[in-house]
């Protein structure tokens, strides 16, 4: 679990020198140390204690009524418990300012969407001998950063908002129930400014993620449009800047592991649901402290802004220790754990004979997800839940196990409901799952067939006993 799974670290915005030009504060002008912080709009100087310095940047004192302008719309806004307009805004600040080793977002020219279309179209052959599940990939398409914000944005929206409607709704109770009979308008400006708070929030994890995604897939969540597998050229090629491996083959192992997303949410039904669920699940058991936001509201001092983000920062958003949460907690790790695991052994089946770094390209991926990368920071800094596969060699393994034992079909067709998939208990003891006795479905289908026809027959006989009974009942006369 995050620390702070909600904490709203002020962004340092950077200074400018006598000529006007930006300061380079961390070598090669590095965005700041918490690019996921929020400062609650108060009082306070330039820079770092800029309470708007994420939406606004460098304030030319020229810009200023477009500025207020901007406020007077976030404390307008009268929307749901996010400020999507404002998410959306701020991520694409955040991309156009570029990511901390310089490399600015560009549009993607027609050599990048060639490559793109042509290697996932050959990732998707390569995967047709290793599973049985069928191409996913109505069509692969190259984004920008600016593009992937967009492309996400919804799926995000559908994620965040459980969790964002529950805080809203806690901070509203922090007034007494008197003043909240008095305070109606009051009440509407704070629930503005927690719109905007999240949507500040968001906006920003969004447009640092998109400096550092390959694909649509990242995260093990369906997050782009569905058929529709994406890579990111730009990011690809920094991910494979200092791995000493092969452009292509990084290019095709990158494409290998989003078309087998694709196949998976493309052909298991209920599985986006179950993710999507489970997060839903988890979010229900977020409670807020109260007591320690009446607290801090009561002990305010105005002139210290730095005071309520201490504040905020301690941690006032807990997950209940619960059953109901523990399980669906559980859920979700186990269920993420098996996607990854899935993509994972099928990829690596499929690029270990054609690609001499897919060993090492493997390993990197397996330990980007598993140390809690920038994807898995983002939410757990939104919601504070850490979508990391804790147990995704042990799925992997699971699943190359399952190949070996039953086949590629075998193995593929517990994807068909999810009580048939392994569970977290299964993932300790793989080989017990892989070598138990497998029901034998086709001897049931015959009995509910049986039964079916039994049915189906059951009037006709019930008819014939009528008859018969009517002809006993003649012969008596």
């Amino acid at each position: 679990m995050s620390d702070t799974p909600f904490g709203f670290g002020l962004p340092p915005e950077e200074p400018e020198n006598g000529d006007g030009k930006e300061k380079d504060q961390s070598g090669g002008g590095q965005g700041p140390a918490n690019p996921f912080g929020f400062g609650l709009p108060g009082f306070g100087g330039p820079g770092g204690d800029n309470p708007f310095a994420a939406m606004f940047g460098s304030m030319n004192p020229n810009d200023l009524g477009a500025a207020f302008q901007q406020i007077g719309q976030m404390l307008s806004y009268e929307g749901g418990p996010v400020n999507w307009d404002m998410a959306q805004q701020i991520a694409r600040q955040t991309v156009s300012q570029g990511t901390p080793d310089g490399t600015k977002d560009a549009s993607v020219g027609p050599t990048d969407r060639a490559w793109v279309e042509e290697t996932v179209r050959l990732a998707d052959l390569w995967l047709d001998g290793v599973t049985s599940l069928p191409s996913g990939s109505g069509s692969a398409v190259a984004w920008s950063r600016a593009e992937w914000v967009e492309a996400t944005l919804p799926v995000w929206r559908e994620l965040v908002d459980p969790v964002a409607e529950r805080v809203g709704a806690a901070m509203g109770q922090v007034l007494p129930e008197e003043m909240q009979a008095m305070a109606g308008p009051l009440i509407g400006v704070m629930r503005s400014m927690g719109g905007a708070m999240f949507g500040t929030q968001m906006g920003q994890a969004v447009g640092v993620l998109a400096g550092e995604v390959v694909g649509s897939s990242d995260i093990g969540l369906p997050l782009g449009p569905t058929g529709k597998s994406a890579l990111l050229p730009l990011n690809v090629a920094a991910f494979g800047k200092d791995l000493s491996v092969p452009e292509e083959e990084v290019r095709l192992y990158l494409a290998l592991r989003e078309a087998a997303h694709q196949r998976l949410f493309a052909h298991v039904p209920w599985l986006r649901s179950h993710l999507f669920g489970a997060v839903e699940g988890y979010a229900r058991g977020i409670k807020v402290d109260t007591s320690k936001l009446e607290d801090m509201v009561g002990q305010l001092d105005p002139s210290n802004p730095q005071q309520l983000q201490d504040a905020l920062q301690q941690g006032m958003f807990q997950p209940e220790d619960t059953p109901a949460q523990k399980a669906a907690l559980a859920r979700l790790e186990t269920a993420l754990a098996l996607v990854e695991g899935w993509v994972d052994a099928v990829v690596h089946e499929a690029a270990k004979p054609r690609l001499g770094s897919a060993d090492a390209l493997r390993e990197t991926l397996r330990r980007r997800r598993a140390s809690g990368g920038p994807a898995e920071q983002t939410f757990a800094t939104l919601i504070g839940l850490e979508l990391r596969p804790r147990r995704l060699r042990d799925a992997s393994r699971l699943w190359a196990s399952l190949s070996d034992a039953r086949g590629t079909d075998g193995r593929d067709a517990l994807w068909a409901h999810p009580d048939m998939l392994p569970t977290a208990s299964d993932l300790d003891d793989p080989d017990g799952f892989v070598h138990r006795e497998q029901l034998d479905f086709s001897e049931l289908d015959k009995l509910l067939g049986e039964a079916a026809s039994g049915r189906d027959t059951a009037p006709d006989e019930g008819d014939r006993d009528g008859e018969d009974g009517d002809r006993d009942g003649d012969d008596s006369k």
